[in-house]
């Protein structure tokens, strides 16, 4: 049998990136943003093909990645946040939003839009997924490199 199997690879180099990340829990993203940068260079994604958003919140991410995704000159976009879940519902309505926001534009805009808002219980847990060993911003930067080539293949 004879199947057909698409798969992105992990190669940078020539990929336009862009970059929403929210200040809000600053330390965490700052460190998120670090490990997505860093794989990028890793993966050969020149510095002159990178651009990031700076935003309040992760409320504020989908519609800055909208208003970039119009743009016509990414290839993917990385949204990078940090919800830590506090004593009020604010936290469940903040989730359910950026999730749904992000979620709809990676199907409209038709280029990936990567989901590397953290979502978390604690400080703790949002610290340990933004570490050097373990950081989710790199884990996004992976993923974007890979659906922007699976992306270009499908096209």
């Amino acid at each position: 049998m004879d199947i057909q199997k698409w798969e992105g690879e992990l190669n940078g180099a020539g990929l336009r990136v862009g970059l929403i990340v929210s200040r809000f829990n600053q330390a965490i993203t700052d460190a998120l943003l670090e490990g997505a940068l860093k794989v990028l260079d890793q993966m050969g994604t020149r510095p002159e093909d990178i651009e990031v958003a700076s935003v309040p919140g992760a409320f504020e991410i989908p519609g800055v990645v909208s208003h970039m995704g119009q743009l016509d000159r990414f290839d993917a976009l990385i949204c990078l946040g940090a919800v830590i879940q506090g004593e009020t519902p604010h936290f469940d309505y903040i989730c359910t939003e950026v999730s749904r926001g992000i979620g709809q534009l990676s199907i409209e805009l038709g280029i990936p839009v990567i989901f590397g808002v953290l979502t978390t219980s604690t400080v703790e847990q949002a610290i340990a997924r933004s570490s050097l060993q373990n950081n989710k911003g790199a884990e996004a930067a992976l993923a974007a490199i890979e659906m922007a080539h699976l992306y270009s293949i499908l096209n």
